[in-house]
């Protein structure tokens, strides 16, 4: 069995494996880098009109041999969750590669679609369900579910030619799921010959991370005690955090306003698990019609996913006369609205990695609320494992190797780990 990591070793996203054996060829993730050469944010924008082999000369794609003409040579293409830096940039490969992704994973893809003008269509999708093997070629492959930020995310076993690999994908211990992280810690693949391990957190901090329900706490302490409104600036795909905010507002007895987006995220993934959803009675939830997106809805003919959700509307009025009963998810494309909103002294709740706050767009963005004399609260975890559960989860498996991935330092893994490292640099083939 070779592994070649075409991207990964030295960063955190962009993640791209191929695993060979035989004459099959498989790939794990597909994503869009999160930082460009310099080190700055990653804007597609600036890329997207250069062919397949300028963006592969530019190092945006990885150089995976016939993967982008037609008559690939490639079996098959595993997603293992729906964060863009693992399946961004899947559209450039041959559309006749088959494509293996959870259910779930594939709803938040089309939807991606829709909202944020994606274009990473799956005409033929195959589903592969948690802890269930499937063929592709010579390849046995098992996914196994994840505690992770991401709704529906894996990690794999991949088995062939008598050797066993395993790619964690990300995950953490601290989530919603954190009994399916115990549940593979106390029963975790076995004779595993390497393990491919994420360590996002690595160099970060040796902390424990706060779980999920300590978040909820936090914003519940926060919402009964605000007189005024309350605006959380997180990701709408973290579903594990839009359930804490609104479990701590029913606890405050406050109104969680999402938008159309997460308000069809949330119908579509109740679908898959007990999620609160607008249309299936849960109370005090409402929905927020911002101006940008319900445009470009109606633009696009998609003005009915809009419309199922009027009886449940907030108005800009409802928001001003009582600003303090409400609590709004928010994000930097709702600038203009939330001008028009002129509501004043309530609180900015910023529940992401703080990295991201180097980025101009959010650096505005926090601006503006300061400058509307809102308080600037930091409330989050990562949706990755600290080190502590790293270790626990690499001494639960003991594989014969770890090589890291998905980490801006893989030099500490010797320093943290019990097992062999094994440091490759991308591109580099490695015979299991």
């Amino acid at each position: 069995m070779n592994l070649t990591i075409h991207r990964g070793t030295n960063e955190i996203g962009g993640s791209c494996i191929e695993v060979q054996s035989g004459n099959s060829r498989i790939l794990l993730d597909f994503g869009m880098p999160l930082l460009n050469a310099s080190g700055k944010p990653f804007n597609f924008r600036e890329y997207e009109n250069l062919s397949v082999n300028e963006l592969i000369s530019k190092s945006i794609l990885p150089d995976v041999k016939e993967a982008y003409s037609e008559n690939s040579k490639i079996d098959g293409l595993i997603i293992s969750h729906s964060h863009a830096d693992h399946y961004g940039l899947m559209h450039y490969l041959d559309k006749d590669i088959p494509v293996w992704i959870g259910k779930a994973t594939h709803e938040i893809l089309k939807l991606n679609n829709i909202f944020l003008s994606q274009e990473n269509n799956i005409e033929n999708p195959n589903y592969f369900e948690r802890w269930r093997q499937f063929q592709i070629g010579d390849f046995t492959i098992t996914p196994y579910w994840n505690d992770h930020s991401a709704f529906d995310a894996y990690s794999f076993l991949i088995e062939a030619n008598g050797k066993k690999l395993f790619y964690s994908g990300d995950f953490r211990s601290h989530g919603r799921k954190k009994e399916v992280y115990k549940n593979f810690i106390e029963n975790p693949p076995k004779d595993v010959d390497c393990l491919i391990m994420e360590g996002t957190t690595i160099g970060r901090n040796t902390i424990k991370s706060k779980t999920e329900e300590d978040i909820e706490n936090d914003f519940f302490e926060c919402f009964k005690n605000s007189t005024s409104i309350n605006y959380v600036f997180t990701s709408t795909q973290n579903i594990d955090r839009l359930v804490s905010i609104y479990k701590a507002c029913l606890k405050a007895g406050k109104t969680f306003v999402v938008d159309v987006y997460g308000a069809q995220l949330l119908e579509k993934l109740s679908e898959f698990a007990k999620l609160p959803s607008l249309l299936k009675g849960y109370p005090n939830m409402g929905v927020y019609f911002y101006w940008k997106l319900t445009t470009k809805l109606m633009h696009y003919g998609f003005e009915k996913m809009a419309y199922k959700y009027i009886p449940k509307k907030i108005k800009k009025d409802d928001i001003i006369s009582n600003p303090s009963d409400y609590v709004l998810l928010v994000r930097t494309s709702m600038i203009w609205d939330l001008k028009r909103m002129n509501v004043k002294d309530g609180n900015l709740i910023y529940s992401m990695w703080s990295g991201y706050k180097d980025q101009s767009k959010t650096k505005e963005f926090i601006d503006f609320f300061e400058g509307n004399n809102c308080t600037v609260i930091d409330m989050h975890t990562s949706g990755h494992a600290d080190v502590e559960t790293l270790r626990e989860y690499a001494n639960a498996i003991n594989p014969k190797l770890i090589i890291p991935i998905h980490t801006n330092n893989k030099q500490d893994y010797k320093s943290i780990f019990d097992q062999p490292i094994l440091e490759l640099d991308d591109n580099q083939i490695y015979t299991i």
